[in-house]
């Protein structure tokens, strides 16, 4: 029996190397903006029902906040601990694509010109900014050596 200790993946040098990269960018002007917006993205989509009027649609209203909520808070990780939290980047996107179709989605819910606008619009922004600090993660984050 050996009792030499196994190192940890946590403490590879590739894995700190990486980390290290992550946090370099994670710590640039861009994806800061990028993750602020995406905060008030997600902050808007979970407030949208009682901005625009159709928080007595309970189910699209839970969708919303529920929706929101993790938008923002997927912003919030990869604004601090990007080098964490870089693997988890594709569920802003999905939410986007979600905050758009999820009107004619979800079940019991009298769609208007207001209620589809917020949507498809906030949900448009969420997709985009998604897509973009997930394309700058995995270009100057990850693969530049």
């Amino acid at each position: 029996m050996s009792t030499t200790p196994s190192m940890s993946m946590e403490t590879h040098p590739d894995i700190a190397e990486l980390r290290a990269r992550y946090d370099e960018f994670g710590g640039s002007a861009v994806p800061q903006v990028v993750e602020g917006l995406m905060v008030l993205a997600g902050l808007y989509a979970a407030a949208s029902p009682w901005i625009v009027g159709f928080s007595g649609q309970t189910s699209l209203t839970m969708c919303n906040l529920f929706a929101g909520f993790a938008v923002a808070l997927l912003a919030v990780g990869h604004a601090t601990t990007f080098s964490r939290t870089h693997g988890i980047t594709f569920v802003a996107p999905l939410l986007g694509v979600w905050l758009i179709v999820s009107p004619w989605l979800v079940s019991n819910v009298s769609r208007s010109a207001g209620l589809i606008w917020s949507n498809v619009v906030v949900g448009a922004v969420v997709l985009v900014l998604g897509a973009a600090i997930m394309g700058m993660g995995m270009t100057r984050g990850g693969s530049r050596r």
